[in-house]
């Protein structure tokens, strides 16, 4: 028999409880933002951004930390300067993403640029523009890096360097403001003397026959990298609207590939056009970088658009044979977008296919812990558990549930036994009996 506390107190107590419990339940739930006809949802900074001004003058721009992230807004020609610290055993990796308001127009050479340099003026790395590539305006990424222990790569040395975002394409003719979001990440260096992985060879690009798969999972995909819905391997169901990006991240570990599809079913809006590019589907890597971006026409007819990457590799920074294979240079979190024509009539049911081929290999002999600086296939506690993602999802929901659920009996039993001192003297047993 279960022993029943009275009184407000302990109803507080399991009204709490109920609470605490909702939100593992109704996680895949839509956003409350997703009504039909409702706003687009701007891109979400992280939380506990910094606020910055980058500088037109190299000899006063602010000073970016490594992990913290920070804010600040970029307009049509300009170029802003900012200053990071670099040591001389780790890889820098330094990012900007541009995200325009939802509904911004843009030119098809509309961007960013961004690059490091040395305070004499020596190019440590920079990244090709990212451009819009339509009338569209949509969140996009773009990394600078300078890659140690390579006496052939400049900027080896520890000290102050130059970080600059340059806004690419039209120069004149706008009054757009639009918010930039910079983070500087710093990946950890081998161990002296421990050799460099080797790159992968005989993997194939094409992906692999699907096989038998239940029905979608119902997730719903976030505004930008800081609240991308975490997937893996399976069907994925979410529904997108004119105009909007949406964000998801996939765990892919060392001697993975990662394989896409995003498929939009037909619309039942009238008024149906074709967008050259209605859908885009665009993968970055756990720094930011840009690994790929494709993207289809939409009549209004069932479509859709994928892409395949090459296995996760510590040495596709050496010996990647183009851009995408060089961005594959990290295990940790990848970032999946997806993006839908503002011309496009009414919201759109969408499919994310995703796809991990391939045994977790061992990884580089890393010199400090690769996990704790952002590198990692850990969770939000940066472990890096050899546990397959949906098991370490459960794993810590189980775990987050049962130490509520202990707490919250003991609690309830001991307001119950204060509510009613007179049950207490003859009640000593535990609060519940099976």
């Amino acid at each position: 028999m279960v022993s029943r506390p009275r009184g407000g107190a302990a109803a507080g107590v399991a009204a709490a409880l109920c609470v605490l419990l909702l939100p593992t339940a109704a996680a895949a739930h839509p956003r409350s933002d997703d009504a039909p006809g409702g706003a687009v949802p701007s891109y979400r900074l992280a939380d506990g951004a910094v606020p910055v001004t980058g500088t037109a003058s190299s000899a006063d721009g602010p000073q970016l930390e490594r992990e913290k992230v920070y804010s600040d807004t970029i307009s049509p020609g300009q170029k802003k300067y900012y200053r990071v610290r670099l040591d001389d055993t780790s890889s820098a990796f330094v990012s900007t993403v541009l995200a325009p308001p939802p509904g911004s127009e843009s030119a098809i050479l509309d961007g960013i640029q961004v690059s490091l340099v040395s305070t004499d003026g020596r190019s440590c790395g920079s990244s090709p523009a990212v451009y819009f590539g339509g009338e569209t305006a949509r969140p996009v990424a773009a990394y600078a890096s300078r890659r140690i222990g390579d006496s052939s790569v400049p900027c080896q040395e520890a000290g102050d360097y130059f970080y600059t975002v340059a806004w690419a394409g039209s120069k004149t003719g706008g009054t757009a403001k639009w918010p930039i979001e910079l983070r500087y990440m710093s990946e950890p260096g081998l161990k002296p003397g421990a050799a460099e992985p080797e790159a992968p060879t005989g993997w194939s690009s094409k992906a692999p026959s699907p096989g038998e798969g239940g029905a979608p999972q119902k997730v719903s995909g976030g505004t930008g990298f800081n609240d991308a819905a975490a997937v893996d391997d399976g069907a994925w169901r979410d529904d997108i609207r004119p105009g909007e990006s949406r964000f998801y991240r996939v765990p892919v570990a060392w001697g993975q590939q990662l394989f896409l599809r995003a498929q939009l079913a037909n619309t039942t809006s009238d008024g149906s056009s074709f967008t050259a590019n209605g859908l885009r589907l665009a993968l970055y890597n756990t720094a930011r970088g840009r690994v790929a971006d494709k993207s289809t026409g939409y009549t209004g007819a069932p479509t859709g658009v994928d892409l395949g990457t090459a296995p996760a590799a510590y040495a596709n920074r050496f010996e990647g044979d183009t851009d995408a294979e060089s961005a594959m240079r990290f295990q940790g979190w990848y970032y999946v977008q997806v993006s839908l024509d503002p011309k496009v009539s009414g919201s759109v049911p969408l499919t994310l296919n995703v796809g991990i081929e391939g045994e977790a290999q061992q990884g580089p002999a890393y010199d400090r812990d690769a996990a704790a600086a952002g590198f990692g296939l850990g969770d939000a506690d940066g472990s890096t558990s050899g546990t397959s993602f949906p098991m370490r999802a459960l794993g810590f929901t189980g775990i987050g549930v049962g130490t509520v659920l202990v707490l919250g009996l003991g609690t309830w039993h001991l307001l119950s036994r204060r509510r009613h001192p007179a049950e207490s003297g003859t009640d000593t047993g535990p609060a519940y009996s099976r």
